[in-house]
């Protein structure tokens, strides 16, 4: 499963799978209790695959802080003593993500981070998160490097023309 198609809903615990369209919103599923629920276009909801976390320099998408957080954890979860206490889970998000913005990123967003990627590695789904983070740096760098080679054939062109 995507990121994309995961959903959190401002006011609604847990994270939900999104079904289907409809005149007023959207349809989802809960993650936790697979009980469909009618989203309106009123409600605040984000897709996982849009939010990003606050770093010194650029901001990180969320897939790539979980896969972080996944390596750094040894494929285990968050322990509840470390999301029930603000120094220690400021703690371990220092420790995995050393250059996130301390200033913007506050316990509130670390506790949410942590639940949703606890609830994530409940249903296995981030080893799904983690194998498309890959293929997408692979698709990145196979991009770069045919960007190169055009280039580098680009200006071999225009030596070649100019002589």
């Amino acid at each position: 499963m995507d990121l994309k198609d995961i959903l959190t809903i401002s006011g609604k615990p847990g994270l939900y799978k999104l079904i289907a369209n409809n005149k007023n919103g959207l349809i989802v599923e809960s993650l936790r209790d697979n009980k469909r629920v009618a989203v309106f276009a009123t409600d605040k909801i984000s897709s996982l695959d849009e939010i990003s976390i606050f770093m010194e320099n650029e901001d990180m998408p969320l897939k790539d802080v979980f896969v972080k957080l996944y390596k750094h954890l040894e494929h285990k979860p968050v322990e509840q003593n470390i999301i029930n206490d603000n120094k220690k889970m400021k703690e371990l998000f220092k420790a995995f993500l050393p250059e996130y913005d301390e200033d913007r990123v506050y316990a509130s967003h670390q506790k949410k981070l942590f639940q949703w990627y606890n609830e994530l590695l409940s249903l296995n789904l981030i080893d799904e998160i983690e194998e498309t983070a890959v293929e997408e740096k692979v698709d990145e760098t196979d991009k770069v490097d045919k960007i190169d080679k055009a280039d580098k054939v680009d200006k071999t062109d225009k030596v070649d023309e100019a002589n």
